[in-house]
């Protein structure tokens, strides 16, 4: 059976540093830090009192009120990223559209948190009245709820469902709608990515982990990934939607094409609950399944935006499995960490590296990892490697390696190259 193509066709965007694509994407190689003192709650008795949170986003601008009494805001801003994508890709606008065949599948590592916190609160200061909920309570709070929502707004029956695999999410969720599609089982899937985790048991029960950074008196350079000083991640929240779609699909509508999928690896760690194998072993096996799915060689790829969150284990192990897959061709790469910036969107960090990835190889420009200091390097790092420290780069990008990884030792990797004909 000969698989067909898949490209990207359609973006959609609201991140810590932008509510569209344009804007993330212009902050993003302006080095522009998503991180400030958190709004979404009172985090003043909290180790960690920041976050890369979401601005000026209301969910009555886009929603009445009787559906956003159905919307968790991790939904909200999945939705709202839907119709980005959905518009910039032009799909409904093509002739005889057959919506059985366009499918949803959106990503998230928790789902409604903070819809689970209010119902959970509301039970134990009324326990003594007996149970009543929201009868929204489940609907809203589940992690597969955004892609029901997308699929109804626009009558989608196709593939439809949610990927949880913590941070390795929607990876997993875009390697899923590619191999779909180009099984032919679908022509074209939204998928990405959603999470709305800035509450206070998304803030405690990472502090209780010591996994955030505590740099409260600077946010801005909180996270700094590949630096000796780094002291864990910055939390952050958003949503990036992506339209792929089967190639003849799209050439016989004249849809405008971004980028091409090229490969998807995934593996376990087999090893701790919450930590990376200190040698990279899943990430590894990660990466060099994806290359194989491409049918690629480590040096056709030109950059690789990493997981590279601000932990002190999980970049010392990363750099050492990059090194060890593309060998005597890893000084030709530019590597960088885009959360620098926009934090860790958990369940939806790796569709936006995802969009970074497509945007870098459309523009030949590699955007960069901030908040590295001269003098602040890590002994274990090899820093004769090109980590695009702070300013970014132009340079050809042939393809692209995007990797996420995910408590459980959850490991996805996504390779995407330029479209040629």
């Amino acid at each position: 059976m000969e698989l067909k193509r898949v490209v990207i066709t359609g973006l959609g965007a609201v991140t810590p540093i932008g509510n569209d694509v344009e804007t993330t994407w212009k902050n993003a190689l302006e080095g522009v830090s998503g991180a400030g003192p958190i709004t979404h709650f009172d985090a003043s008795l909290f180790k960690t009192q920041f976050a890369c949170e979401v601005k000026d986003f209301k969910g009555e601008d886009h929603f009445d009120r009787k559906k956003l009494r159905q919307l968790d805001l991790y939904a909200q801003y999945a939705m709202v990223a839907a119709r980005q994508a959905v518009e910039d890709s032009g799909i409904e606008k093509a002739d005889n559209l057959n919506r059985n065949r366009v499918g949803v599948i959106v990503a998230a590592g928790i789902g409604g948190l903070h819809t689970f916190e209010e119902e959970a609160g509301y039970y134990a200061m009324h326990a003594e009245q007996g149970p009543k909920y929201n009868p929204f309570f489940i609907p809203k709070m589940i992690a597969d709820i955004a892609s029901g929502h997308i699929s109804m707004e626009y009558a989608y029956h196709g593939p439809n469902y949610g990927v949880v695999s913590a941070c390795a999410s929607s990876n997993n969720a875009i390697i899923d709608a590619f191999n779909l599609i180009r099984l032919g089982k679908a022509d074209a899937i939204l998928t990405g990515g959603a999470e709305a985790a800035v509450y206070p048991a998304g803030v405690g029960g990472f502090n209780s982990m010591h996994a955030l950074s505590t740099r409260n008196d600077s946010p801005a350079t909180a996270s700094r990934p590949f630096s000796k000083s780094r002291d864990g991640f910055v939390i952050g929240e958003g949503s990036v939607v992506l339209v792929l779609e089967e190639l003849e699909h799209a050439k016989a509508r004249g849809a405008k094409i971004y980028a091409e999928v090229a490969g998807g690896g995934m593996s376990a760690d087999a090893y701790h609950l919450t930590a990376t194998h200190p040698e990279g072993l899943g990430a590894i096996i990660s990466m060099e399944s994806a290359l194989e799915d491409a049918g690629m060689k480590p040096s056709d790829i030109d950059y690789i935006n990493t997981h590279g969150t601000s932990t002190p284990v999980g970049d010392v192990s990363e750099v050492k499995a990059i090194v060890k897959v593309f060998g005597d061709d890893v000084k030709k790469l530019n590597i960088s960490s885009t959360k620098s910036m926009t934090g860790h969107l958990l369940g939806a960090t790796a569709a936006l590296e995802a969009l970074f990835c497509t945007l870098a190889i459309q523009n030949d420009i590699v955007p960069p990892t901030i908040n590295h200091e001269e003098g602040d390097e890590d002994e274990e790092i090899d820093y004769t490697l090109n980590f695009t420290f702070n300013k970014a780069e132009r340079r050809p990008v042939r393809a692209a390696l995007s990797n996420s990884f995910g408590f459980g030792g959850h490991n996805a990797t996504v390779i995407l190259k330029k479209y040629e004909e």
